[in-house]
């Protein structure tokens, strides 16, 4: 079946979150290069990247972008002593749509829109759901120095008729995908099955599993949240990983693809 024509528009960012107060944001969507006359540097940036659907070229319900601010403001919070700013892509259209991988382009444009608003400075794509699919993607852009992928949404290729997607583009970069083993909406099997084949062309790449937790992750919110935050600054600023996530990522298959996120994680780190 042809796609259908993608209505003439352009993917947003969403205002910064985490370099200063309100005021700081609206400020920071003018001023180009990475500096301020006043105020702190930006020297890294995490880029989130919302869910979607398999089809759909209508703009995307704003509920999709709000979804992802509570790990956003997470995140921007635990960075800003570093120097982090947070921001959210607003898609063009709501689906995936095939070939046409729409999300995926998308979080190339707002990579190179980083790039021209922050100047040389490392990204962490973070996505969730069918975002979590398009940050993989996305990872051989210049600028990205890690990808935290969140219940990627993935394709079966002996039901959808379809390749693997690619994994090359991820040499070089830390990578970490989260899956909640009760997830219905999204096959944690294929994320583990795409890790697999990852973690052939990159050490660098582990996978957690949420035990009887579900797509949204909800029951397990807190240590989700912290595991993020890890992963986003040891990534990101080379502060350092918790134990967990250095055994994860030492560990050959399947045990560092497999790895339990145990209860309670992040209740005796920095966060």
């Amino acid at each position: 079946m042809a796609q259908q024509a993608l209505p003439v528009r352009e993917a947003r960012l969403g205002k910064p979150l985490g370099t200063a107060g309100k005021e700081g944001a609206r400020e920071a969507l003018r001023w180009r290069g990475g500096r301020r006359g006043t105020g702190r540097e930006v020297s890294g940036v995490a880029l989130l990247l919302p869910g979607g659907g398999p089809t759909g070229v209508r703009r995307p319900s704003p509920v999709a972008a709000l979804a992802v601010r509570p790990l956003a403001v997470r995140l921007a919070k635990a960075g800003r002593p570093e120097g982090l700013t947070a921001h959210v892509v607003r898609y063009r259209c709501s689906g995936w749509n095939g070939t046409e991988a729409h999300p995926a382009r998308d979080a190339d444009w707002a990579l190179e829109e980083v790039v021209r608003r922050y100047g040389d400075v490392p990204v962490c794509l973070v996505g969730t759901g069918m975002g979590a699919r398009a940050a993989l993607h996305a990872a051989g852009h210049p600028a990205v120095n890690s990808v935290l992928a969140i219940a990627p949404w993935l394709p079966d290729p002996h039901r959808d008729d379809a390749q693997p997607d690619p994994v090359k583009q991820l040499i070089g970069r830390q990578v970490l995908l989260i899956h909640g083993t009760n997830d219905e909406r999204t096959d944690p099997d294929l994320s583990y099955r795409y890790a697999e084949r990852a973690k052939k062309v990159n050490r660098d790449i582990c996978r957690f599993e949420v035990h009887s937790d579900g797509h949204s992750l909800h029951q397990h919110r807190v240590e989700v949240l912290a595991l993020a935050s890890d992963f986003m600054l040891g990534s990101l600023f080379a502060r350092g990983y918790a134990r967990p996530v250095k055994d994860a990522l030492a560990a050959p298959p399947p045990l560092g693809l497999r790895m339990p996120l145990a209860a309670g994680f992040g209740a005796s780190l920095r966060h």
